[in-house]
């Protein structure tokens, strides 16, 4: 590969991943995980988050925000 070559979107984070997207730490990705508000895709045994599901996380953060003020 050269320089010029232009990397490929991503489309699929790792928990850690999204983790660093978020700018939350790695457990509070897994609790809300746990609690099914960030959700997932498995292949095989592992969980990997869409970024559409980051984006939706985001929204309902959002969400919650204007309801509590």
């Amino acid at each position: 590969m050269t320089s010029n070559t232009a990397q490929l979107e991503q489309i699929l984070y790792r928990p850690e991943e999204a983790a660093v997207v978020l700018r939350i730490g790695r457990s509070m990705v897994y609790e809300e995980i746990r609690l099914g508000r960030l959700r997932t895709v498995r292949i095989g045994r592992r969980r990997l988050v869409p970024p559409e599901y980051v984006t939706a996380y985001v929204e309902l953060l959002k969400r919650e925000a204007q309801a509590a003020a």
